[in-house]
């Protein structure tokens, strides 16, 4: 009998499912065709990382203060002064303080030119920078967080005093004496504020607004605007030792 559009075709019925594990390493060997592909590609992107965008006098590393350091005052400065202008562009209020984390800081800078791998290299993470409304309690919350952690978590825009015995000294936001009663505008990353390094603070946030400026492209920009780049460690964050 022929079958034309009245039969039915068995379908195959997939029974099995079956694959191994290819190690990626230098034994692998390349393909010529998809070598000369993409060499010009490789060859542009590097040559864009690569470029010098800025210069540091000496190394910025995250291990070089006790409360605060070099890399992360970097950091929180370039976020509280980049990502500021956006987040007032967009809700007409100003961004008071950032507050990032130590191990988000994954390199140091050393001596010498700066490039744009050098931003992958201290955040090779696809972090953006979101700003959250946080009333007093909350920041208290924070400070005690810190206090505890004892971590130089970068923080910029708030000075925190402790006394000897690790109890409050100081909180000035913006050069002004703390509020409890007022709501900050803290600039941080998704990360935190989605949990990670139990920053449960956040939980309490009364707004949200999200930048879409990744942290490391904020650093690129940084480094392109400022040519030379040197922080300190200074008052932002310490401990009295009398």
């Amino acid at each position: 009998m022929t079958c034309f559009f009245s039969c039915k075709q068995e379908k195959p019925v997939l029974t099995e499912i079956s694959g191994k594990q290819i190690a990626v390493s230098d034994t692998l060997i390349a393909t010529d065709s998809i070598e000369a592909f993409v060499a010009p590609y490789r060859n542009r992107i590097n040559e864009i990382l690569d470029s010098t965008i800025a210069y540091a006098p000496k190394d910025i590393t995250k291990n070089d203060g006790i409360l605060n350091t070099t890399a992360g005052n970097l950091m929180a400065d370039a976020v509280l002064e980049l990502a500021g202008p956006i987040f007032k562009s967009r809700t007409g209020s100003s961004l008071d303080f950032v507050l990032l984390n130590h191990g988000g800081i994954r390199s140091i800078i050393s001596a010498g030119n700066i490039s744009a791998r050098t931003a992958y290299e201290i955040m090779p993470f696809e972090n953006t920078i979101v700003v959250v409304g946080l009333k007093g309690d909350a920041i208290l919350d924070m400070v005690d967080y810190l206090i505890k952690a004892k971590r130089p978590h970068p923080l910029a825009g708030i000075q925190i005093i402790l006394n000897k015995d690790d109890t409050i000294n100081t909180i000035k936001i913006q050069g002004e004496d703390f509020d409890e009663n007022k709501t900050y505008y803290v600039g941080t990353s998704n990360y935190l504020v989605n949990g990670g390094d139990r920053m449960d603070f956040f939980k309490k946030k009364l707004t949200f607004t999200e930048t879409d400026y990744l942290i490391r492209n904020i650093m690129i920009d940084y480094f392109t605007k400022k040519d030379t780049i040197a922080p300190i460690t200074d008052d932002r964050f310490i401990k009295l030792d009398y």
